[in-house]
């Protein structure tokens, strides 16, 4: 007999202050990280040496020495060692995508708990260096004479030291995030004083939640940090209306540090659970996850003309709506990650075209949302963006609003590199 899908309820989430890269966690590592917003979440909801059903988390950037970094975060929480655990990665949708899987497990009855997370340092990050270092190095460790070990340190030139610098650029393009969603900003014809209204109201909205208190039990301190450090209350359209384009120098060019999320590290979490196994433990179940969706788009043209990379998430919630029986405008919120002001405003303007929804998605327009109702309490440009943590970040946030509410629905939507998208609903 095939099991009967349960509610997934969300039942809180931990974060520690998201840091602009090279600053208060500069020394350290995703480890250190996520692990530490996995122990604010078992002391947060008294789960200590608990046995949970599942651990999922991940990072984009990563060591290899953080191969297993999603048990060992969870070795170093506080959670019963027999409380299993795995890593994934799909760039900045990736908690989410781990939110997901998670859901569908507790749903189907696999598991009744779980948490879902990750972490991004974008100040420790790992350096390659060329072929012939990576070769010489281990035939060095194989070496068993002087003699061998002597000559395979001369084969080395100084020019072999040189490590390659890091890079966030598209393997099939080679062009960065920025540069793809520059196109995007062009060919939806989004200007750079709406990107910078969008970037303001981020930072005004954050700033309000923060002297409001909403953050006090979602964020912990950590590494000397209590707040996130990008969050800026005072600035204004002239200031950001000042800062240098950073994708195209040209006078063309409309995307700035200021309207777009900065290099961020930081780790996020999120606890689910069946009802039956919260109600158990006295949790409070603060929303639950109703639908998720994928998607994915052509942003190279390798089979015809090409997307903008950043579009996929204009797919997936249309999709997702259709199965939920949805409209766009049946929601109280609207959480859209702010990789970049213009993507949020590519986007919507998709949805608002008529021409283009027939055209790609054989349907009419799905119109304007409440802008009032879209990111309350700030996101990334704001906020920051640690790329694996995002999705947990989000997942929290707007379940605790769900749960201020008392009722209502919201609506996720994140972009992510290789032009995929990640979405979800949830309710209460």
């Amino acid at each position: 007999m095939a099991n009967i899908p349960r509610r997934v309820a969300v039942l809180g989430g931990a974060r520690i202050p998201f840091a602009r890269a090279n600053s208060a966690y500069a020394e350290l590592g995703n480890q250190d990280m996520l692990t530490a917003a996995f122990k604010a979440l078992v002391d947060k909801l008294d789960l200590k040496n608990q046995k949970l059903g599942e651990v999922a988390a991940g990072a984009v950037i990563k060591h290899s020495r953080d191969w297993n970094l999603a048990r060992e975060s969870t070795l170093g929480a506080g959670l019963h060692p027999e409380t299993p655990a795995y890593d994934l990665q799909r760039a900045c949708g990736t908690s989410l995508s781990a939110v997901a899987q998670l859901a569908n497990r507790i749903a189907l009855g696999e598991i009744d708990c779980a948490i879902a997370g990750g972490a991004d340092s974008a100040s420790d990050i790992p350096l390659a260096y060329g072929r012939k270092l990576q070769r010489a190095t281990l035939k060095l460790a194989r070496s068993r004479s002087l003699g061998e070990k002597i000559a395979t340190i001369g084969s080395v030139r100084l020019r072999d030291l040189k490590p390659m610098p890091p890079s966030v650029g598209e393997p099939r393009t080679g062009l960065s995030m920025g540069q793809h969603c520059e196109e995007m900003a062009k060919e939806w014809k989004i200007g750079r004083r709406e990107q910078d209204e969008l970037s303001l109201a981020s930072h005004q909205n954050a700033a309000r939640a923060w002297q409001a208190g909403f953050f006090d039990d979602l964020v912990f301190p950590f590494g000397n940090l209590s707040k996130d450090n990008n969050v800026r209350a005072d600035t204004s359209l002239e200031k950001l209306s000042t800062l240098k384009t950073a994708f195209d120098r040209s006078p063309a060019g409309t995307l700035t540090a200021g309207n777009s999320s900065p290099l961020t590290d930081g780790a996020a979490c999120v606890l689910l659970g069946s009802e039956e196994w919260a109600a158990k433990r006295n949790i409070p179940v603060q929303a639950y996850v109703a639908f998720t969706e994928t998607a994915a788009v052509d942003f190279v043209g390798m089979a015809g003309p090409k997307e903008g990379m950043l579009m996929a998430p204009a797919y997936a919630v249309p999709r997702m709506l259709d199965r939920a029986g949805l409209r766009l405008q049946d929601f109280d919120l609207y959480e859209i990650h702010e990789a970049f002001a213009a993507q949020v405003l590519c986007t919507l303007k998709a949805w608002e075209t008529d021409e283009w929804c027939r055209a790609k998605l054989g349907r009419p327009a799905l119109g304007t949302i409440d802008r009032q109702k879209m990111n309350p309490v700030g996101s990334s440009v704001a906020i920051g963006h640690p790329f694996a943590a995002t999705g947990a970040r989000i997942v929290a946030t707007l379940a605790k609003e769900l749960a201020q509410h008392g009722k209502g629905r919201g609506l996720i939507s994140i972009c992510a590199a290789g032009g995929m998208g990640v979405t979800a609903i949830l309710e209460r």
